[in-house]
């Protein structure tokens, strides 16, 4: 099983970016696929996740400017993120879970600064 992202970078506040994450070896329609975040110091947090059905929640502090959804016809999921602001900061991890598994990305740095 593999969940690669990409799509990290240096960007200025209110900027925008998209990260994708393209997963190999399960079946992604039948798993919830998730962003979380870890920033300096911080603990691990769920951004947004999307489920099997395509329902999707985010935390609060991103709702509004963050956009998570999937295409299962790629095996990928998205994170559009706009409005960016220097707490955001952190290494972006992709997930994908069930009942019965759940597998991590590698992460993917996205840095806000000016």
């Amino acid at each position: 099983v593999q969940l690669v992202e990409s799509g990290g970078g240096l960007v200025q506040p209110g900027g925008s970016l998209r990260l994708s994450c393209a997963a190999s070896g399960i079946i992604f329609n039948s798993y919830a696929m998730g962003w979380y975040r870890q920033g300096p110091g911080k603990q691990r947090e769920l951004v947004a996740i999307v489920t099997d059905a395509g329902n999707t929640n985010y935390a609060d502090s991103v709702k509004g400017r963050f956009t998570i959804s999937r295409d299962n016809a790629k095996n990928t999921v998205y994170l559009q993120m706009n409005s960016l602001k220097p707490e955001d900061t952190a290494v972006y991890y992709c997930h994908a879970g069930n009942l019965f598994r759940q597998y991590w990305g590698q992460g993917t740095q996205v840095t806000v600064s000016s």
